[in-house]
Order: structure tokens, then C-alpha cells, then sequence
């Protein structure tokens, strides 16, 4: 019987904490190692309660799935061999990218694997929240059928509004391309990204948040988390909008002043809102949000199909693997990151293969 060789790689993960909806990797990794194993490489599960157990286990590993875990400065500076953190996700919010960047780590992610099902569900929760369905299902099981038609007296139709798009990545492109076939007019705010990538596609750029905010008859959140975007919707910012508007966020929780939007609805500055994401998550069972009548909340599942956690799996191993093999990923959150060439050969990928392609 032949011996088997020893693991070339060491792939570190955070255990799932007990009492979590369930285990994405489902404790055998089996996706991911469809492209780890033929390199060598082996997954290993810390149960590590804090930063330190989690960096003693870590400190030798040439990859990190960051899951489970927020991968800190602190922990980045402890791991000593690391080559690539990988995310099963398009925000990078769980991982300080700049010290993984300092540290010649690359950094990727899944940027273009859930994009239709996010705008899908963004789709969803504001025509649901146009039509009141939350409302409306509740007066059909009460029993009060006649007083459905009153509350659209001052609602206009949908063919005609305004949707205002807060950043203009993949998901929010996927939405403008469902509302043009609604009828609605679609404007968005992106400050970093080029006005023709918006007009080519029939999609008008406004240059500012505050005059978005004013135009828009719903108005969707779609930006990236970083310090630049945290509480990027605020007071100043909803009470600029219009009293019939409503407030979409299927993006990130942080990126809105959760207090601000609570003050806008109490105070009727809009009309409503509809959140697949809070502040905090899980989110609280008292947050005021979960009771306002005019708001549509679902828990952070916009992504969520029976494709998504195998293709989001199969492509984070993917791209750790291609990493570890000398090659850029095709998605890298810090392209610009100085690998640790002692470690390693760095080989450019083939022509159109490169980061985020």
C-alpha cells in the first residue's frame, strides 16, 4: 500500500459556532476540496474561542477561509505563512483588507456568482412594499376585504416612477435591467465609477447623494461596506427624500444609520422600507423595524437558492487553490497587494484571465 504524502498546504477555517441555522461547509469541506485536494492542500477546522487560539492554530497556514470569524489586523499579523484569505462572498467587510494588503496577502472573494438572485429579491421587497402586501395580507386574514382599496387612493402606478441606485456594481446593473422592463425610470449615484457605464446602459448618473435622494420614488441601497460608506444614509439624507418614498437596502446593514431610518419612518419622511439587512445581525426581535406596519423585513437571505452556497463554495476553493499554485484569482478585493514572493512564484494569469474579469 502506498503512503500517503503529507499535506503541501494548510487551509485554515473557523469551526461554526453551536446554534447557527446551519453549516455551509457541512464539516467535510467536499466542495471546496474539489480544487484543494489535486494541489495538496488540507482544510482544517479550528474550534478557536478567541483571537489568540485562533492565531496559535493559524499561524503556519498558507490560506484562510474567512468564515465564522472576522479575520482582524491582529490575527493577519500573527499568521506567518499566509498567502491568500478567501472570502464565499462579495463584501469584504468581514476581513481588514488593508492589513492584508500591508501583509502581501491577497484577498478574494465571489463577486458575480449571486448576482441575480440579490436583484431578484430587491425586486421583490420593493414591489412588495409599493403594493403594501404586508398590509393587504393581513386586512384579507382579518376579514376586512373592503378596506384594501382605500389605502391606494394616494399610490400612484408603478409604470413611470423613479428608482434611484445608491453605487452601480453588478447587482445594481441587474436591477436598472428588471426595472426598464417595468417601466420605471432608473438614476443612479456611483462617485467612483465612469457616467458612460451608466448611459450606455439607459440608466442617467446623478452626481450627488442628497439630489438622488430628492428624485427618487424608491430609492435602493447597493454600495460596498467600507469606512467611506458606513452611515452613508443618515438623517440629512432621509429627510431629504420624499414623504411617498420608499427605502430598499439589500446590501449592507451598516451602511445605514439604522436610528436615522427608524426617525424617518416614525416621523412619516417616508412612506416605507423593506430590509433584508440590519445594523446588528441576528437582528434583535425589539427592533422598532420589526414592528412598523409600513416596513418588509427578511433575514439576510437575498442571495440565497439552491445554487448559491455550492457555486460560492466550489469558486472560494477555486481561487484559493489558484492563488497557492502561483497565479493571480480571477477575483482578488486588493489587486494591488505585493505578494510575499519569498513564498512563492507569482505567474500572471493568461491574457483576460486577471483579477475580477
Amino acid at each position: 500500500m502506498a503512503e500517503s504524502k503529507p499535506p503541501r498546504f494548510k487551509v485554515v477555517v473557523q469551526k461554526p459556532a453551536g446554534g447557527i441555522t446551519y453549516d455551509l461547509a457541512d464539516s467535510a469541506y467536499a466542495i471546496e476540496r474539489e480544487a484543494l485536494d489535486p494541489i495538496g492542500a488540507e482544510v482544517v477546522e479550528v474550534p478557536a474561542k478567541s483571537e489568540e487560539e485562533f492565531i496559535a492554530a493559524a499561524k503556519d497556514a498558507d490560506a484562510v477561509i474567512a468564515r465564522n470569524r472576522r479575520i482582524t489586523a491582529t490575527i493577519i499579523k500573527g499568521l506567518t505563512r499566509c498567502r491568500v484569505i478567501g472570502l464565499g462572498s462579495v463584501g469584504a467587510d468581514t476581513v481588514d483588507v488593508d492589513a492584508a494588503t500591508e501583509a502581501g496577502i491577497v484577498v478574494t472573494n465571489v463577486p458575480d456568482v449571486f448576482i441575480d438572485e440579490v436583484a431578484d429579491h430587491t425586486m421583490a421587497m420593493f414591489l412588495a412594499a409599493h403594493r403594501r402586501l404586508r398590509l393587504m395580507h393581513q386586512l384579507t386574514v382579518e376579514g376586512r376585504w373592503t378596506e384594501g382599496r382605500a389605502y391606494f387612493k394616494d399610490i400612484p402606478r408603478l409604470f413611470g416612477q423613479t428608482i434611484g441606485l445608491i453605487s452601480f456594481g453588478n447587482v445594481a446593473k441587474a436591477v436598472a435591467r428588471r426595472c426598464h422592463a417595468f417601466g420605471l425610470r432608473v438614476i443612479a449615484y456611483d462617485p467612483d465609477l465612469g457616467e458612460l457605464e451608466m448611459t450606455a446602459v439607459g440608466v442617467e448618473p446623478v452626481t450627488s447623494l442628497l439630489d438622488l435622494c430628492r428624485r427618487a420614488d424608491f430609492l435602493s441601497m447597493h454600495a460596498p461596506l467600507n469606512a467611506e460608506t458606513h452611515h452613508l444614509m443618515g438623517l440629512r439624507e432621509f429627510e431629504a427624500m420624499k414623504r411617498t418614498a420608499i427605502f430598499v437596502n439589500n446590501g449592507r446593514g451598516p451602511a445605514v444609520d439604522e436610528a436615522a431610518l427608524i426617525k424617518a419612518l416614525d416621523e412619516g419622511w417616508i412612506a416605507g422600507a423593506a430590509l433584508d439587512v440590519f445594523e446588528q445581525e441576528p437582528v434583535d426581535t425589539k427592533n422598532p423595524l420589526l414592528q412598523m406596519p409600513n416596513v418588509i423585513v427578511t433575514p439576510h437571505i437575498a442571495s440565497a437558492t439552491a445554487r448559491m452556497a455550492p457555486e460560492t463554495r466550489r469558486r472560494l476553493g477555486r481561487e484559493i487553490a489558484t492563488v497557492l499554485q502561483g497565479k493571480w484569482p480571477r477575483s482578488a478585493v486588493n489587486p494591488g497587494v505585493l505578494p510575499k514572493t519569498s513564498l512563492i512564484r507569482w505567474q500572471p494569469y493568461p491574457m483576460g484571465r486577471g483579477p475580477n474579469r
